[in-house]
């Protein structure tokens, strides 16, 4: 038979397996193998470890060093022989992942590659499973610098006809462009290595937009970005700037709520129409801090009083300027973004109520009931007949449309109903905002949906779409402001989010991702140094394709600590000048073993 050892390393593989269908779930902690290593299942929404420098399949194993607490020494000498599930030997506190020696790692590829060897049949197993790649972290204590090892399966239907074998080594951060490597010999290189007379090279570059754009102060903590990704074929020499003919990505990631947004006062208001959800489903509201201006029940007897005397034919000469402060107050926007985002002059009367109890005006849930009391009762009086917009459906427009005809209902303000009432007009003057600018300056009004602006569905998920509809309306801004979007980009980048927010959550993690003219952002990577550059140099065709990638990055391709990182930042003091990009060097190699 199979020595024990091997047997139990399948099996490990086996209660790991996950379904076609992937509704099995992973698990969430390691198993143990043989007391030192540690094997995890990664995959699904999870972060790749190895994203940086390999894209593949969406799950895969990682192997690293396993943690041990003080008992390890005790469980060196029970040499456990099956897989132990170990989650109680995982620290609190964990150091980040720990790395295994490459004579240890390679030994684990092959037994790996023996499993998946569907000629070997002692195993026990009649029919031989295709498992996720297999990835190993290294310590780099070799002299290539070894930070990784993988294996993934090559396969014919659901037969594995044999195994693609990674190495990828890691040097640097250095500024040192001697230490880069030359393309030609790259090139010959692989040739040697994989036996082949022709090689094709492709180029990836990865450039930071929103830090090009000079606006990196603030963004340390905050998770946006904007990049884009640049592919082409056929590289002349390393770190060459992409041609025009190639094909680039925009990707962005935003988060909402930058205080030097143009929209940021629409995003206040927002987080006052969250506090107010939030109220009416906790039943705690959180009240702004009053205001040294004025309060909202001050605003609203003057605004009543101005509407009394409008109604009595007493035309005050000041109405005009305050028509314009409240337009004022309502889209206090920066006049850079004056042209995307017009001020709406059309604000009704529950609209201009609301602008004069958002935000820091209305402090209290006494004040609130105060101030529609007032209003209940001029409209009751009949001293005031509001204009109100045509399909307005808040609680207070039924009211105002019911004292046209002389009878109101009564409205107790107790409880929830103050909250739910100015909620109400709150997200009905928002949403039309929102609409204004998406149909008015992206021209989208063919294909804006009214998913956003429904009024089937309750209030807190109102609320939701339209804190998905604030998150779009920033991406355009961003977009608009930082690269000079024109319409023809704007609009299928609208297209894009909208689709992707009727069907997902609010997400401002994800990134959205649009298909580009590099021309368009040429100006942003020209002379500016790029995140990542890769070049990849590949020949044979089909399973029997081989690989050579080298790329240098800013950021280091690896989180686990290698042999040689101690030395690894020495020389970025040696170059004096802080403007030297430091880069790390990355290159993987692959090689195959066939089964068949």
């Amino acid at each position: 038979g199979m020595p024990r050892g091997r047997v139990m390393y399948l099996n490990v593989f086996s209660s790991f397996r996950i379904r076609e269908e992937g509704k099995d779930r992973i698990p969430e902690h390691p198993y143990l193998y043989e007391t030192d290593v540690e094997i995890s299942l990664v995959g699904g929404s999870c972060k790749s470890p190895i994203e940086r420098f390999w894209n593949g399949s969406s799950a895969m194993y990682i192997l690293q060093k396993a943690t041990h607490h003080e008992e390890s020494d005790s469980m060196e000498e029970s040499r456990t022989e099956d897989a132990v599930y170990a989650p109680e030997l995982l620290p609190k506190e964990s150091p980040g992942p720990l790395a295994l020696s490459v004579g240890r790692a390679k030994q684990l590829i092959s037994l790996y590659t023996m499993v998946q060897n569907p000629n070997v049949t002692y195993l026990g197993m009649s029919d031989a499973v295709v498992l996720p790649p297999l990835w190993v972290r290294c310590d780099g204590s070799d002299p290539q610098h070894t930070c990784w090892v993988g294996a993934e399966p090559l396969r014919a239907g659901n037969k594995v006809t044999g195994v693609n074998i990674y190495m990828v080594s890691c040097d640097g951060p250095t500024a040192d462009k001697t230490r880069f490597a030359n393309l030609e010999e790259l090139k010959k290189e692989h040739k040697i290595r994989h036996h082949s007379s022709v090689v094709t090279t492709k180029g990836f570059a990865q450039y930071e937009l929103i830090a090009a754009a000079a606006i990196e102060d603030t963004l340390a903590e905050s998770e946006s970005n904007i990049y884009v990704d640049i592919t082409w074929n056929g590289v002349d020499k390393i770190l060459e700037t992409p041609p025009l003919v190639s094909a680039a990505t925009l990707n962005i990631a935003l988060e909402s709520g930058d205080p030097r947004s143009p929209v940021f006062q629409l995003y206040r208001e927002l987080q006052f129409l969250l506090a107010l959800a939030e109220g009416l489903k906790t039943g705690v509201t959180e009240w702004p801090e009053p205001s040294e201006s004025e309060s909202a029940l001050k605003l609203v007897q003057e605004f009543l009083t101005d509407l009394k005397k409008k109604l009595d034919g007493d035309c005050v000469s000041g109405n005009k300027s305050e028509r314009e402060k409240i337009k004022c107050d309502t889209a206090a926007v920066d006049s850079c973004i004056k042209s995307i985002f017009g001020e709406r002059g059309d604000l009704d009367f529950t609209e201009q109520l609301w602008c004069k109890m958002k935000g820091k005006c209305v402090s209290s849930y006494q004040e609130l009931i105060d101030c529609f009391t007032l209003v209940i009762k001029s409209l009751e009086l009949g001293e005031i007949q509001p204009w109100i917009h045509q399909g307005s459906s808040s609680f207070l427009s039924q009211l105002i449309q019911q004292s046209y005809h002389g009878r109101m209902e009564d409205v107790p303000l107790s409880d929830i109903t103050p909250i739910q009432m100015l909620l109400e007009i709150g997200l009905e003057k928002m949403k039309k905002d929102y609409v204004s600018f998406f149909i008015g300056k992206s021209r989208g009004s063919l294909l804006f949906q009214d998913y956003f602006i429904s009024t089937a569905v309750d209030l807190q998920e109102q609320v939701h779409r339209v804190q998905k509809l604030h998150h779009m309306l920033e991406i355009m801004v961003s977009c608009t402001g930082l690269l000079q979007f024109r319409h023809e980009n704007l609009f299928p980048l609208t297209q894009i989010c909208m689709q992707y927010y009727k069907e997902n959550p609010l997400n401002e993690k994800h990134v959205f991702q649009l298909p580009i003219r590099p021309a368009l952002v040429k100006k942003f990577y020209q002379n500016d140094n790029p995140e990542i550059w890769k070049v990849e140099i590949s020949s044979g065709h089909g399973q029997k394709e081989v690989k050579t990638t080298w790329q240098v990055s800013t950021n280091a391709p690896v989180e686990h600590g290698t042999a040689n990182n101690s030395g690894l930042f020495s020389d970025s003091t040696v170059n004096g000048s802080s403007e030297e990009r430091l880069y790390f060097i990355t290159m993987t190699q692959c090689s195959q073993v066939q089964f068949t």
